[in-house]
């Protein structure tokens, strides 16, 4: 089924949209493909639906969507399609025969993404990365008149065909890529260890992309980190102090957002960026509470955090976005679990309502860690009272860099 199609000339940026329903009736998941379409600068000329049981080996949707695409193309005269699924290479080869353009899977568009917002020298340097070995996986031979490099007088070989040599150039420069990556892991983990001899608390935020990770952290720490209202708006982990009156510094990380289908080639990429999150002692999960399926969006946030190993990290539950709820829903509250710890907050980012409760939430952890200090210290340790005067407050954020 296909909407709103677009005629035209062909243009660079024009796109079809494919999305295939295996069973699991998830009209979310092509919504994100389409803002993830926004994201990577695409203008969607069409969209097309459609059912199966199972993909088919060969080009991943049958012979009538196929033609139906097909005819869609030819009308828009749109410049690549792309399928809301992970595309085997053969398949991805077969659908670019096919219908005689560009095609392209989930994944590659996540890598296209990726590779516009990352500004960092490390962030670029993992981009390249995940692309490359998403790469290695489609190598072609489009050399067919040199089947193989002949070799000279002595040198009696068969040479190498030409994929071949893309391949071991792949290879090398994978291997030079994470030989770099690895230096800057050393340099952050120097970073780390100088934090923890100062005795500072380490806080990440994570979550769902385009969820106000990045707005939360500007208004947090009074910081400029670019933020926008698309898909992976900041790549690059940007990391602040945050002194708090009469309690002490804490360091906040703001990090890479997390999306459904994740290419594992990013996670892999990104280990090192996501080692903050890691090393973190608190989590604070920031979830749109105005998106209908947010409790899906939790979930893949945990499932990540639990493949890199961050899932038994404490959490605090950033419900953001209050600011577009209805107007009988409570702009700023707290919850308390049952030891009494406050384990989920509802504010707004944007307005800044219910911030007060966020401050006081990261002053109760730093007690906490003053008085597990206070246990292993011969001198006793004053506790502090639990609530930060606001005007005070503001007066005391300090947002030099780490």
């Amino acid at each position: 089924m296909n909407h709103d199609v677009v005629t035209g000339s062909a243009i660079d940026n024009t796109a079809i949209l494919v999305g295939i329903d295996f069973g699991d009736g998830d009209k979310e998941s092509l919504e994100e493909l389409r803002e993830l379409a926004r994201s990577a600068q695409l203008s969607v000329v069409s969209v097309v639906e459609g059912t199966r049981k199972r993909p088919d080996p060969a080009a991943f949707i049958g012979k009538g969507k196929l033609e139906e695409i097909r005819q869609i193309r030819e009308q828009t005269h749109a410049a690549v399609v792309v399928f809301n699924h992970e595309l085997s290479p053969i398949q991805q080869r077969n659908l670019s025969t096919a219908l005689a353009c560009r095609i392209i899977d989930r994944t590659s568009l996540i890598l296209d993404i990726f590779a516009q917002r990352a500004k960092s020298h490390e962030g670029k340097l993992q981009v390249e990365l995940a692309q490359l070995e998403y790469l290695s996986t489609r190598l072609v031979r489009g050399w067919t008149h040199l089947e193989r490099q002949k070799g000279g007088i002595g040198l009696r070989g068969p040479g190498e065909t030409q994929l071949e040599t893309d391949r071991r150039l792949l290879a090398k420069r994978v291997k030079l890529l994470k030989e770099k990556l690895a230096s800057l892991k050393r340099q952050r983990e120097v970073q780390r260890r100088a934090r923890k001899r100062a005795e500072m608390l380490s806080v990440s935020i994570v979550g769902y992309t385009n969820a106000g990770k990045s707005t939360l952290f500007n208004r947090l720490v009074r910081a400029e980190t670019y933020a926008a209202d698309k898909l992976f708006a900041t790549l690059d982990t940007t990391t602040r102090r945050l002194t708090l009156p009469e309690r002490g510094t804490i360091v906040i990380s703001d990090t890479v957002g997390f999306i459904r289908d994740l290419p594992h080639t990013l996670v892999a990429a990104f280990r090192a960026t996501l080692e903050e999150t890691i090393q973190a002692d608190l989590l604070l999960h920031v979830v749109d509470v105005s998106s209908s399926n947010r409790d899906v969006q939790i979930r893949e946030v945990n499932r990540l955090l639990q493949e890199i190993g961050a899932d038994t990290i404490p959490q605090i539950l950033i419900l953001n976005k209050t600011d577009l709820l209805d107007e009988q829903c409570p702009s700023g509250n707290y919850m308390r679990d049952e030891c009494g710890r406050i384990r989920n907050i509802r504010l707004s980012a944007k307005t800044g309502a219910g911030f007060g409760y966020l401050y006081e939430a990261l002053a109760e952890v730093l007690d906490q860690n003053l008085n597990k200090a206070e246990q292993c210290s011969a001198t006793p340790v004053s506790a502090k009272p639990a609530s930060i005067n606001g005007n005070v407050r503001a007066t005391f954020i300090n947002n030099e860099k780490d």
